[in-house]
């Protein structure tokens, strides 16, 4: 019978899990290692004016993700004012609104930003070239001054930079002064620029700085170039070409920032923060909102998290049984209790589990040695081992708390069941092979969960099976392969131990 539809199940497990674990690093800044870092700015807008007594609307424009920010929560505090967040073509908008308001007042938003290491560029719609009108004699100086510059320049950008240098105070000439005294700057070199068949708007950043306050908003040239989703930013001042680090596009859409109806003497001003946190924690908040690629279990209560947070552990379990089992040959008993015990490791410590586990395992064989005797049916009998596991486990909790011995309370943590059933087989086995293979499947019980425990305790496994469910995938297909295996097990080689003497 063909394998081949078994490998490329295999195939595909494995490639559908590397790939979601992949896009979840890239796509969601999820990072592979606990003790990451990541930066958050805390930005807080404070918006200021005067009310005149009737209804009053206030647009403030804000931020989204871009280059090298990404969006992770915003607050507001209005007190009184209808909000609500609006989106269109021209980016996200802020509306506060309220039927009457007199007098001074102040309305705040705030955001925290993730600085990521995502560097690609947003794709922006060009906006259209803008038909420009001039009075004399600032026509004939905006015409020289866009002739000049486009014959000193190659393309968009060369000719927009030679254009910012041309008003600098080195290079200014008659003309660029001229224009100056009846525009402002980045005003006009978008109206220039659009002159000259350049597609271009004027944009508001925020240059970010730990600690500043009361700051403003700084006004960019956003240039476009052949197509929609190849553009640039120019300070206007200084004619640098690109995007500084530390540079938030606060509003890309080529309008106002701050628009008040009702109010008069507005003004917005911005203070930041920043500080460091773990990654996991920052990008925590992003996470909330669950898609197809996203899914994770950020977006369960907290309660439920924690609860998936071990539960996510058993199959990196069963994969430390599968391979101690298929490929070094290691006897337990039970298959899967081994993990179930290291689960119970997990709770108590190891060497409280190791402990608890002998003591309550030693005592139940005792008793259930004397059940034996009586001859009685196997679901009577199991429920009696039962019942006397709850009782021994009682009895050493109490034990335990009377002499001070704290940890001793956690073996309430192992799982009672799946020890009466041990105990069960245990007892059989040492009637019909012997305590030799007592201990040889005991034993190897006890290595198992404690290389399980080892494995599922490690804390970069426990961070990787909570952030990334597609190691569930890979986990699969690597259980798929080892149960593919017919061969030598390790501890079969002994067999051939004489061989090689000779």
């Amino acid at each position: 019978m063909s394998r081949l539809p078994f490998y490329l199940i295999v195939g595909l497990l494995m490639v559908v899990g590397i790939g979601m674990s992949v896009h979840r690093h890239i796509q969601f800044e999820v990072p592979w290692t606990q003790g990451e870092q990541r930066t958050i700015w805390e930005v807080e807008a404070i918006i200021d004016f005067n009310a005149l007594g009737g209804p009053v609307r206030v647009d403030l424009a804000l931020p989204q993700h871009q280059r090298g920010y990404r969006l992770l929560t915003e607050n507001t505090a209005s007190p009184g004012y209808g909000l609500s967040f609006l989106q269109d073509e021209s980016g996200r908008r802020a509306q506060w609104s309220i039927r009457e308001a007199a007098g001074s007042q102040q309305l705040y938003y705030s955001a925290r930003l993730l600085v990521t290491e995502d560097r690609r560029q947003r794709e922006l719609s060009a906006p259209p070239l803008r038909e420009v009108i001039w009075e004399r004699p600032y026509d004939t100086a905006a015409a020289q001054v866009i002739e000049r510059a486009w014959a000193r320049s190659a393309d968009a950008y060369t000719f927009a930079r030679e254009l910012v240098h041309d008003f600098s105070e080195d290079r200014q000439g008659e003309n660029a002064r001229l224009l100056l005294t009846q525009f402002e700057r980045s005003t006009l070199l978008v109206r220039l620029l659009n002159q000259a068949g350049v597609p271009a708007r004027e944009v508001s950043g925020l240059l970010l700085e730990d600690g500043r306050r009361r700051q403003t908003l700084t006004p960019w040239i956003q240039v476009f170039a052949g197509d929609d989703s190849n553009w640039t930013l120019f300070n206007p001042t200084t004619g640098e070409q690109g995007q500084p680090e530390n540079l938030l596009l606060w509003e890309s859409g080529g309008r106002a920032v701050l628009e008040v109806q009702g109010g008069s003497n507005s003004r917005v001003t911005f203070s930041m923060l920043s500080r460091n946190q773990p990654a996991a924690a920052a990008v925590r908040s992003q996470l909330a909102d669950d898609t197809l690629l996203n899914f994770s279990i950020h977006s369960l209560p907290l309660e439920e998290q924690a609860l998936f947070q071990t539960i996510l552990l058993i199959p990196i379990g069963a994969l430390v049984v599968v391979f101690l089992r298929i490929m070094v040959g290691i006897k337990t008993s039970g298959t899967f209790m081994p993990v179930l015990i290291a689960l119970a490791f997990i709770q108590t410590t190891l060497i409280t589990g190791l402990i608890g586990f002998l003591l309550i395992v030693a005592v139940g064989l005792v008793i259930r040695n004397y059940l034996s005797y009586l001859n009685l049916l196997l679901v009577a009998r199991v429920s009696a081992v039962i019942i006397t596991v709850i009782a021994i486990i009682s009895i050493f909790s109490v034990l335990s708390y009377r002499v001070g011995l704290n940890a001793g309370l956690t073996i309430t943590f192992f799982p009672m069941i799946i020890l009466a059933w041990t105990i069960e087989r245990m007892s059989i086995l040492w009637e019909e092979e012997g305590p030799k293979e007592v201990l040889i499947q005991g034993g190897g019980s006890l290595v198992t969960a404690v290389l399980a425990y080892l494995a599922m305790n490690n804390p970069w496994i426990r961070h990787i099976t909570f952030n990334f469910l597609g190691v569930q995938l890979i986990i699969m297909s690597l259980i798929l392969l080892l149960g593919n295996y017919t061969g030598y097990r390790l501890l079969e080689l002994r067999r051939f131990k004489p061989v090689t003497e000779d």
